[in-house]
């Protein structure tokens, strides 16, 4: 998705502000808005490929303007309504509709402490043999889907080297469709900033992991 969020490589924003002994969280709100994504995943309304497509879709002003937890806040409010977990009336009043009924198996604090460490892993075992090796020249695809996509804009139809290979894992595109997971071979590929930004004098390269399907071979 060519979005207000795909930022990589774009100037005017000024450098990023790094403060000393960045806290966790700047106000209690952050940390309760964490805990609410984390608890209200457990219905399965949702996967994280969706919750990150979901703040994608912030309207653009929003997107710009909200700190990250505010993006968090929001886009939990868009897919819990999706996900019929509640109705707008029930968010804009604090109070459950009438008629409405809870929902159950809300986990408590021993599932989560056992959730939480081990994440959502996502590598998969697939029949399909990885159409690239360590060393092979590849070029980013030029044009993406309107869904959600982890090749930022920058890197498109740039070529570059295959440094590593990782097994296959979750598509995130389909995934955040809620579209299947149909796992896809992931590599680290290698691409020099002379052949992202051209001739900038830097010896400089990104690495970044994109899915098979993102790649065309370029030799």
């Amino acid at each position: 998705m060519d979005g207000v969020h795909d930022l990589g490589g774009v100037e005017g924003f000024g450098p990023l502000e790094i403060g000393a002994d960045e806290p966790p969280f700047h106000h209690d709100w952050e940390g309760r808005v964490m805990g609410m994504r984390i608890l209200m995943s457990f219905w399965g309304a949702w996967n994280t490929d969706r919750g990150r497509f979901a703040i994608e879709q912030l309207p653009p002003a929003e997107y710009l303007t909200m700190t990250y937890y505010e993006k968090w806040l929001a886009s939990l409010v868009n897919m819990m309504v999706e996900g019929g977990l509640v109705s707008r009336e029930e968010v804009a009043t604090g109070r459950a509709s009438a008629g409405t009924t809870a929902l159950d198996g809300a986990p408590g604090p021993k599932v989560v402490r056992k959730v939480l460490p081990a994440g959502t892993p996502t590598l998969r075992e697939i029949d399909q043999p990885p159409r690239f090796s360590v060393g092979d020249a590849v070029r980013a695809a030029t044009h993406m889907h309107s869904g959600h996509t982890r090749l930022p804009r920058y890197v498109r139809g740039r070529v570059g080297e295959i440094v590593a290979h990782h097994g296959a894992h979750v598509l995130p595109d389909t995934n955040a469709a809620m579209a299947g997971e149909q796992p896809e071979h992931l590599y680290t590929v290698r691409f020099s900033a002379r052949e992202l930004w051209g001739d900038t004098g830097s010896d400089h390269a990104v690495r970044l992991d994109p899915w098979e399907s993102y790649l065309a071979s370029a030799e």
